[in-house]
């Protein structure tokens, strides 16, 4: 299953330093729908269905590798953006680290997969709001091409519903 769009992403650039956009971009990294959540969850999920459901299993496993990349470009950005990227949720009223609590650890396939799609749709929602807020060009480019991927893994997760659905 094809699991991620084969187009290059953007090089990792900003226009400027910029706390407030690093701040929003620390969602996209490691909130609770986040890119450390989803391939935390992923790999999760990889394991458990590791012998039983190998197309399930070896999918999952593809699809938290691209999601890695986008934790790495993020990272990056945050980081030329002047601020430390650390896996933690700034509500501004207080400071948190992530937490593997944010995982969804159910084990019946149908509901992992509405899972992952949840958290994808999540994920495209909140880049899509950080896009319309963000002004600098390199960074609304890195967002619109992670969704493209994000959108990939959708359409990934539907057909395996499909399948289990139907098996």
């Amino acid at each position: 299953m094809i699991c991620r769009v084969d187009k290059p992403y953007p090089s990792v650039k900003v226009e400027g330093k910029n706390e407030y956009y690093a701040k929003l971009l620390l969602e996209d990294y490691s909130s609770m729908t986040g890119e450390l959540t989803s391939i935390t969850q992923y790999i999760y999920q990889h394991f458990d269905k590791f012998n039983s459901n190998s197309n399930f299993s070896n999918t999952l496993k593809e699809i938290s590798m691209v999601e890695m990349r986008h934790l790495e470009l993020l990272g990056e950005t945050i980081k030329l953006l002047g601020v430390n990227p650390k896996f933690i949720l700034n509500d501004n009223t207080c400071l948190t680290y992530w937490s593997s609590s944010f995982i969804d650890y159910d084990l019946d396939i149908k509901t992992m997969l509405k899972s992952d799609i949840e958290l994808e749709q999540e994920a495209i929602s909140r880049y899509l709001y950080h896009i319309s807020i963000i002004d600098d060009k390199y960074i609304k480019n890195l967002l619109s091409r992670i969704i493209e991927d994000e959108r990939q893994h959708i359409k990934c997760f539907e057909q395996l519903l499909k399948e289990a659905t139907n098996a």
